[in-house]
């Protein structure tokens, strides 16, 4: 069984910035892609950024610029630093694994952004 167990989101006001964390626990032998997803209500769930196991990113249009994700070298650790928030950024932020054939998610973190 795996687990990523998230922190980091809140309120902020637009402009400003905040930082996702996401750790993984469980039965991983390897390195592994991961990353952020979003889902606001009535929305599909999109992606925001990933880091392959081998530090290559890739991100959504929308945020490039704005958020880097990045890991600690050897680690199932995953971090998204968001700056120059926006309000359409406002969305539950769910962090992403794949192990193998399978997929896991954490349990999602709330980020609110005012105008």
């Amino acid at each position: 069984q795996v687990q990523l167990v998230e922190s980091g989101g809140g309120l902020v006001q637009a402009g400003g910035s905040l930082r996702l964390s996401c750790a993984a626990s469980g039965r991983l032998v390897s390195i592994n892609p991961m990353g952020w997803y979003r889902q606001g209500p009535g929305k599909q769930r999109e992606l925001v950024a990933m880091i392959s196991s081998t530090g290559t990113t890739n991100y959504a249009a929308s945020v490039k610029g704005r958020f880097t994700i990045s890991r600690n070298s050897g680690e199932n650790t995953v971090y998204l630093q968001m700056d120059s928030l926006k309000p359409e950024d406002t969305d539950a932020y769910y962090c992403y694994l794949r192990f193998g054939p399978y997929d896991y998610w954490g349990q999602g973190t709330q980020v609110t952004i005012s105008s």
